[in-house]
């Protein structure tokens, strides 16, 4: 069985990758994913912040619980015991180029070029394999134009790429609208792949001590239908490598995102959650069921679901639409 798949210029053993989380602090974890079955890792985001030094507004946003941060809240420390910091990030990447031999890729998050464009420099320089760029950001004012949000996006890709010659993926938020057309403003702009979709953690109240508060909820399979959706709507029409991320939890949702038209499906709340064993389980579940169904190769499967396989292209738009709202018995 063929489980290769091409990803960013790269060749990968399987379809398999981590995605930025806490598994990813200290080369040990990182070892211990590749040891598990992954096909390459995506490093922890090294946040803006941290490269601007503004400690203060770090700690301010993590201790307040808001939603400014894509990765994980609960899984940070306390700032004042927080000292993974831009320097000790660069040195992570190299420690653990030397200890394992499937690609590494580093992850930036923030919202302007600023410090990004010289530590997208010194990410390459650290070893890293591929960029991955988590632009990550709320546009809660009331005067900022959605052609400004968009234009913050395909300016970070224009500037990092001209700073770097490894492979960049861009990881996007679903609030565009008119997502299909972002998606090929940055394919245009250079970006080598996309990855579907960054999660909106919201804040919460307690209601007891009138406080906002993080409560993470990690995500879970139903989450997939919408990177899944728009995979499919745009794999073919769209020259850039897809990554599927959020709501991968199983082997039937490795194969879906698969056959939406993703090179790779990514994975983190389900390792968190049940142990990074569960990369093995996925990809034994993932070769029975296609020796079952007669494929060869993962690359076989590639967009086998996607828009352009269906005769009547329009009913993957609206037909579905209406189809799954009759699908509903009325109540009686």
């Amino acid at each position: 069985m063929d489980m290769q798949t091409d990803y960013l210029g790269m060749t990968l053993k399987n379809p398999i990758v981590p995605s930025s989380s806490p598994l990813s602090h200290s080369v040990d974890g990182i070892r211990r994913l590749e040891d598990a079955g992954a096909s390459a890792v995506v490093m922890y985001s090294l946040f803006e912040e941290q490269i601007t030094t503004e400690s203060f507004y770090l700690d301010y946003y993590l201790s307040h619980g808001t939603d400014s941060y894509a990765e994980s809240l609960n899984y940070f420390p306390e700032m004042q015991t927080y000292n993974v910091g831009p320097d000790e990030y660069l040195d992570l990447i190299r420690k653990a180029k030397e200890a394992i031999a499937i690609p590494l890729i580093g992850s930036l998050n923030g919202t302007s070029t600023g410090g990004w464009i010289d530590y997208a420099c010194r990410i390459e320089e650290a070893g890293a394999d591929a960029l991955e760029l988590n632009v990550y950001y709320i546009p809660a004012s009331t005067y900022l134009m959605g052609s400004e949000v968009e234009y913050i996006y395909s300016d970070i890709l224009r500037d990092v790429k001209k700073a770097v010659e490894i492979p960049v993926a861009m990881k996007l938020s679903p609030y565009f609208s008119s997502t299909a057309n972002m998606v090929q403003r940055l394919a245009d702009g250079g970006a080598d792949g996309l990855v579907l979709f960054n999660r909106f953690y919201q804040p919460d109240f307690d209601l007891e001590k009138l406080e906002v508060v993080s409560r993470l909820v990690l995500s879970n399979s139903d989450e997939l239908r919408l990177p899944l959706c728009w995979v499919a709507l745009l794999y073919g029409r769209v020259s850039v490598d897809f990554a599927i991320t959020s709501g991968v939890h199983t082997h039937e949702d490795a194969l879906k995102g698969l056959m939406s038209g993703a090179k790779v499906t990514m994975m983190a709340s389900e390792l968190l959650q049940n142990g990074i064993g569960r990369i093995g389980e996925v990809l034994e579940g993932m070769k029975q069921w296609m020796e079952e169904h007669e494929y060869s190769s993962v690359r076989q499967m590639i967009g086998s679901m996607s828009q352009q396989n269906v005769v009547e292209t329009a009913a993957f738009e609206r037909a579905n639409y209406m189809k799954m709202l009759a699908s509903y018995p009325p109540v009686r």
